[in-house]
């Protein structure tokens, strides 16, 4: 299903936020807690959501919890904001059956990681995406390219052959090098999303349709300013948005994984009752807390 709010330039919105997954202290699903979570998100400017991507801990959730999870964020923000579900694994038969729950709940995008662990060839990457979104049947794909954690990247030769399917429309690019990413979008017209926060504003100068970003739990508002500040030609605005933002991005993004900061800053700005991780993700320390706190004061995102 195709979001309401897509245009062809940004098929899934413009400021999206890898949202995390809630749980209550007992480690379980805390679907209210992801609806106040979704709701603030796009109440701070947030056009779309990720939901079971990497920072949503997706590999410590089981199917039906996905379900529930989309089905209650969709039901939350459905109608004010693009809702992509992420559905990449390393198998694609898993794949293919988070696919087809995630059309049925109405998804209007589906994230497809490229395999990790096994390293398969670009053959092996261009049918395991193509057996996935025939599986999402009419809703729009983006890729993940971040060969960071999966150890392959798309090949360009692969973008070539994989934008012929026209639902794959997008990806969420962590590969960090604009040269090549522009010649894609020029090559493929594939939309290019933004999905290193340190690296947002360099993509967005670039062309790229928008960003998936981990510190827009705590900033949603000033990236989607700085959004429109590139899109009225207004550089020096755009830029002194990301500078006040690095020590934020510093702080969630070097010092241990996304979702756990994330978590701790959703709860320092009293959205998130509980920061609760599923191993092997541990809960922050106090240290950590303190890093994240210092650099959303910092950044003016939160109270000294």
């Amino acid at each position: 299903m195709t979001s309401p709010l897509a245009t062809e330039a940004a098929p899934f919105g413009r400021v999206l936020t890898a949202m995390v997954t809630p749980f209550t202290p007992d480690g379980e699903l805390d679907l209210a807690a992801a609806q106040k979570v979704a709701s603030y998100l796009v109440d701070q400017g947030n056009d779309g959501l990720v939901i079971s991507g990497t920072t949503g801990e997706s590999p410590t959730t089981t199917v039906e919890e996905d379900g529930h999870l989309l089905n209650a964020v969709i039901e939350a923000v459905g109608d004010r904001a693009s809702v992509v579900a992420g559905v990449g694994t390393n198998n694609t038969r898993h794949s293919i059956e988070l696919a087809q729950q995630a059309r049925k709940a109405g998804a209007h995008g589906l994230l497809i990681v490229t395999p990790y662990y096994s390293k398969p060839p670009q053959s092996g990457i261009i049918a395991h995406v193509n057996e996935v979104a025939r599986a999402g049947e009419d809703t729009p794909v983006m890729l993940y390219d971040i060969p960071s954690r999966t150890a392959v990247k798309i090949a360009e030769q692969t973008y070539a052959e994989l934008t012929k399917n026209p639902l794959v429309v997008a990806v969420k690019d962590a590969v960090g090098d604009f040269e090549r990413g522009a010649w894609l979008m020029r090559e493929t017209g594939i939309k290019f999303y933004s999905g290193d926060d340190a690296a947002n504003l360099g993509w967005l100068a670039y062309g790229a349709s928008g960003i998936v970003s981990v510190v827009s739990h705590a900033a949603s508002r000033p990236y989607a300013d700085m959004v429109a500040a590139v899109d009225a030609g207004n550089l020096p605005e755009a830029r002194a948005i990301n500078t006040r933002l690095l020590p934020a991005v510093k702080a969630m993004m070097t010092h241990t994984q996304g979702a756990i900061t994330a978590k701790v800053a959703l709860q320092l700005l009293g959205v998130l009752e509980h920061r609760t991780m599923r191993a092997p993700l541990p809960d922050a320390t106090d240290e950590e807390v303190a890093i994240v706190r210092a650099g959303l004061v910092a950044s003016g995102l939160l109270e000294s």
